[in-house]
């Protein structure tokens, strides 16, 4: 029997959390206008996004919790 976690982070990579976000924003500006972190607003990419949010958790953090307010208002 299989258990399913209550956590919506549960699974998820940290690549298609910001693929997610990039894509709801529409790209690294939208982004870095949400959550100004130098990843997202000088000169972004994928790579140097999860690099930086990898190692620093209180950046990850706030990524984290974005992502969950928009999966919130996506099941409204």
């Amino acid at each position: 029997m299989e258990e399913h976690s209550n956590d919506p982070l549960h699974g998820k990579k940290l690549v298609d959390i910001i693929e997610e976000l990039v894509l709801y924003y529409g790209g690294f500006e939208g982004l870095g206008e949400q959550i100004n972190i130098r990843c997202f607003t000088h000169d972004p990419s994928l790579n140097s996004s999860l690099k930086f949010l990898r190692r620093t958790p209180w950046a990850r953090e706030k990524v984290e919790n974005l992502y969950l307010t928009i999966i919130k208002k996506q099941k409204k």
